[in-house]
């Protein structure tokens, strides 16, 4: 019984250097456990911006307003087609591992996915993988900091 005691500190000490030794790697994937509390860990509300590519004009001029009550609004405006605003408002989820946002709007008739990261969310096709070709770096949204920027509207 004594060694089998004796024991018992030697090996958690073994786990915790096996997991310390392993830490970047779970921190730099997406795939782990690490990656279960991802929105939790992100500062994701707040209100993200970009122009993503479009077939028949230059591009959406796309702003997404993500609200911590999970609520969002997506302005879209197709940039030398027409000056109409199309704003849709609705609800989103999380996936199971918490890196990609599904938008839903409030009629149902409209889904988008999103992949989360800092400070960013990179758009993602109707079945939700990733867009790929050369203007892969257009679907990204880039956060700004509201609280930083002077508004013209009072609170």
């Amino acid at each position: 019984m004594r060694t089998k005691s004796s024991l018992l500190p030697l090996a958690l000490m073994g786990l915790c250097a096996l997991f310390a030794a392993n830490a970047p790697v779970l921190a730099e994937t997406t795939d782990d456990h690490a990656s279960h509390a991802n929105h939790k860990s992100l500062d994701w509300p707040g209100i993200y911006y970009g122009f993503p590519p479009c077939a028949d004009c230059d591009g959406i001029k796309t702003s997404l307003a993500l609200n911590k009550n999970d609520s969002y609004i997506l302005i879209t405006e197709y940039a030398g087609k027409s000056p109409r605003e199309f704003v849709e408002k609705g609800k989103f989820t999380w996936n199971d591992d918490n890196s990609v946002i599904t938008l839903t709007s409030r009629d149902g008739k409209n889904t988008h996915y999103y992949k989360a990261a800092s400070n960013s969310l990179t758009q993602l096709d109707s079945q939700g993988k990733a867009f790929t070709g050369k203007q892969v770096e257009r679907y990204v949204l880039r956060r700004k900091d509201v609280t930083l920027e002077s508004s013209g509207h009072s609170a």
